[in-house]
């Protein structure tokens, strides 16, 4: 195929950084290409299907069923990265919400596991992602090969490099005969601050491959720990930066090897003849291309990790010499091999094994093999290493990549690397579905971590758009960017897929400020959010939540993208009049089981944010929408709402199948206001309590919160009444409920001017009662007080703002409106 015109490209949000050379060389359209993939538009019109309302019948519920990590699998470990949900775990998504044919779409794709996922159930897959390391594993992941013909050439290069490199790792064994080496271990050395005498870390701290907390000096056996040394440093000459730098001494200390005709691996202490092949390796000059990229730069990388008194300061200070000798002339010899499906899955198999030729293999006694021995999310840099040799490490590699079932019978998947932000050569409205994993804060900085990987590829990630929060770099991105490209990028997604159609976004990150700017850039792009769900690891099952950094667990959120007829009426109307309508789209798009969404109050926060975000007109305080819910023709059974009769009814068939009580067991944190009183609800509405009955359960509940939450005492009285003359606390009858409604109201609202009135004498506000803000603060909008709203909102502590989504968007909201 003939190479693409990249000049109509560049301007493309994401494109990477890299020689056009580069780029053309690493690319194999149309399905992959290492820039923004010009022939996406070919793909759909393939595969693709128009969507027609008139005659559309889609319709899914979110999908609430046990799902099962699948991680122990061949494809999954065959290429290891940062982050990746496992191939198993999403096909029963995308079972659910597609039909075999459709096209689904993954704009934080990664490793690619997505596509996999939906080629494996008969689905198409269009891939986008911003980093070329993981681009690059996505098409191999995804992309046909042929396998003997693989197998084949990494043999005969494996062969290669045991001409070139071999005699770099031969040892002799105690008869005399030569073998290879498996593993050099290498230790650090550091300096005893007493008596000033070199302590080789290995042969002082480690006791059967375990490092001690504590222990003494060889020289003069004074007690010390670790923190407590300095390195033993040495200088050395860099010809490749034409620079002497400074590094930390390390030396190797045990040695792995096998002999010929043997599968018994034996050990030994290295002696002159292996410290003399070291010493001429590093006296050596390497005639082979390898990456020499600084990093001592503006990158949270530098800043954290101890590279500057290891002396590490470019790529390829990250490597013994021996081993950044051997990986330059493999990278050399397949980049050789003419054609380009089977040069790039060797690149692949290369890859695969690239960091774990490099100092960041950590030396780990048990480990069932020392191979990408790495400390998962950094670039960490050990006191005991493991450098690996090329037959060791390649060998297996070869039967695990190739031979990964399916991934030969795969290939109706396209990959783009840009920006998911900006897709111009996708049409409105073609993608069945979409799955994604996407960055989430400042959990990992992606480009950091593939900066190993794009060195030795020569493309480099665009990080002007990378969505991460940036921990230390000092000309990085804040929440507030991060909030804002991850708005920009659901928005985009919002465009390609169908309407009607569904997006599950799985979230990774405990911090409620990036949950809440996550779901914020959900709503903004036009999504509703129907179910957020726990996936518990252990039992594969899921629970429902409706906030981040209560628990642990990975939470999965399924959104869907409005009818088109809905969202032109609303444009049109600008909702005024469609509030029945809102919630009625809504009911009918969540399950028809005990849902958290089918309560009154989160159908007033989902109807509340709706408006807000699109400057609508918001007719209605929280009181008011209770008391009009049944006037519009729903109908309450258990404390959940539903559209109709039908609803209703598939409601109790399933209670009924299910055999179990009506109402299932109470949210399982409380971590607000709102939180609390839907806990009570479910723990009173069947089981009138008292409050000594109630408290021990709830108090396990409770978890920290900024929120100024009431005392349990008043959180009954104000939403449940008195108790009866035995002291229970029951349900209320509905005129019951709505006095209280009425009274609560009032009394949030009597407690905002309170906050108003402090705000306007300039006082800061420390403790509030954040159901009394959004009350407020929904009155102020709905009478045009924007400044009123501004002016509380500068008062509160900018961490509130962010962890609270329904706060956010008014102040948000109250700053457009007056500027």
């Amino acid at each position: 195929m003939p190479q693409d015109n990249l000049d109509p490209l560049r301007h493309i949000e994401g494109f990477p950084i890299g020689e056009d050379e580069d780029l053309h060389a690493l690319s194999d359209p149309p399905h992959y290409t290492a820039y923004p993939n010009p022939h996406l538009a070919e793909f759909i019109e393939k595969w693709g299907t128009p969507y027609d309302e008139a005659t559309d019948d889609y319709h899914r519920e979110p999908y609430v069923a046990d799902v099962s990590e699948g991680k122990n699998d061949p494809i999954y470990n065959a290429h290891s990265y940062h982050t990746k949900v496992p191939y198993k775990a999403i096909i029963p998504f995308i079972e659910h919400y597609t039909e075999p044919g459709d096209i689904v779409f993954d704009g934080f794709c990664g490793t690619g596991m997505t596509g996999v996922a939906a080629q494996m159930v008969g689905r198409r897959a269009v891939l986008c992602d911003l980093s070329p390391a993981a681009t690059f594993i996505a098409y191999n992941y995804n992309t046909p090969v042929d396998v003997k013909a693989f197998e084949r050439e990494a043999k005969r290069i494996l062969k290669e490099v045991e001409a070139e490199c071999g005699w770099m790792y031969e040892t002799k064994h105690t008869d005399g005969r030569t073998g290879r080496i498996n593993y050099t271990v290498w230790s650090d050395v550091f300096i005893c601050p007493y008596c000033e005498g070199e302590i080789v870390f290995w042969e002082a701290a480690v006791i059967d491959g375990r490092v001690q907390n504590e222990f003494s000096c060889p020289g003069c056996s004074a007690s010390l720990k670790k923190r407590e040394l300095n390195r033993a440093t040495e200088k050395f000459w860099d010809s490749a930066l034409n620079a002497e730098f400074e590094r930390a001494r390390q030396q190797p200390v045990l040695i792995n090897y096998s002999l010929p005709n043997s599968k018994e691996k034996y050990e030994k202490q290295p002696d002159r003849n292996d410290l003399a092949i070291v010493k001429k390796v590093e006296s050596s000059e390497i005639p082979y291309w390898y990456p020499t990229i600084r990093i001592d730069r503006d990158i949270d990388l530098w800043y954290e990790r101890d590279y500057r008194s290891l002396g590490i300061y470019a790529i390829h200070h990250l490597y013994f010499k021996r081993n950044l000798w051997m990986t330059a002339f493999l990278w050399n010899r397949v980049r050789q091999v003419e054609d380009i499906r089977l040069r790039n899955h060797l690149l692949f198999w290369l890859q695969s094994v690239t960091m774990g030729f490099s100092k960041l293999n950590r030396y780990l006694k048990n480990a069932f093999s020392q191979v990408n021995r790495i400390l998962s999310g950094t670039l960490y840099v050990g006191s005991t290493l493991s450098e690996v040799s090329p037959w060791y490490a390649l060998t297996g590699k070869i039967k695990r990549i190739g031979g990964a079932p399916g991934l030969s019978d795969l290939g109706e998947a396209t990959i783009t690397l840009q920006t998911t932000a900006n897709i111009p050569i996708l049409s409105d409205g073609l993608i069945d579905y979409i799955f994604t994993d996407p960055p989430f804060g400042s959990n990992i900085i992606y480009s950091d971590l593939s900066i190993i990987w794009e060195s030795w590829l020569r493309i480099f990630t665009n990080t002007d758009h990378e969505a991460v929060v940036h921990r230390r770099k000092k000309e990085g991105n804040s929440l507030d960017d991060y909030r804002r490209m991850m708005t920009a990028a659901f928005a985009e997604m919002y465009r390609i897929l169908k309407p009607g159609r569904w997006i599950t976004v799985v979230f990774h990150n405990s911090r409620a400020s990036v949950w809440n700017a996550i779901q914020e850039a959900l709503a903004k792009a036009g999504f509703l959010v129907a179910q957020v769900t726990v996936m518990d690891k252990q039992q594969g099952s899921f629970k429902q939540v409706t906030a981040a950094g209560a628990v642990k667990n990975d939470l999965v959120i399924n959104a869907y993208k409005p009818r088109s007829s809905f969202t032109q009426s609303f444009t049109s109307k600008a909702g005024q009049g469609l509030e029945a309508e809102f919630v009625r789209q809504h009911l009918e798009q969540l399950p028809k089981t005990a849902n958290i969404e089918r309560s009154k109050e989160m159908l007033y926060s989902k109807y509340l944010a709706y408006y807000v975000q699109h400057g609508y007109q918001v007719a209605y305080n929280g009181e008011q929408f209770y008391r009009v819910l049944p006037q519009w023709g729903f109908i309450e059974e258990d404390g959940y709402w539903f559209s109709d009769e039908s609803q209703l009814e598939s409601y109790q068939q399933a209670l009924a199948a299910a055999e179990r009580e009506a109402v299932p067991q109470p949210p399982l944190f409380v971590f607000d206001e709102r939180s609390a009183i839907q806990w009570l609800k479910h723990f009173l509405h069947h089981h009138p309590s008292t409050l000594s009955e109630i408290q021990p359960d709830y108090l396990k509940a409770l978890q920290t919160s900024a929120d100024l939450i009431p005392d349990l005492r008043d959180l009954l009285a104000e939403n449940f009444g008195q108790p009866d003359r035995q002291g229970r606390y029951h349900w209320p009858n509905p005129q019951l409920q709505a006095e209280l409604d009425e009274a609560r109201h009032n009394r949030l609202l009597r407690l905002f001017n309170d906050y108003l009135s402090q705000a306007q004498a300039g006082k800061r506000l420390k403790e509030v009662r954040k159901e009394a803000l959004v009350t407020g603060f929904t009155e102020a909008y709905r009478d045009g007080r924007f400044r009123d709203i501004l002016t509380v909102g500068h008062k509160l502590h900018k961490r509130l703002l962010e962890d609270n989504p329904d706060l956010f968007d008014f102040v948000d909201i109250a700053e457009a409106k007056v500027e």
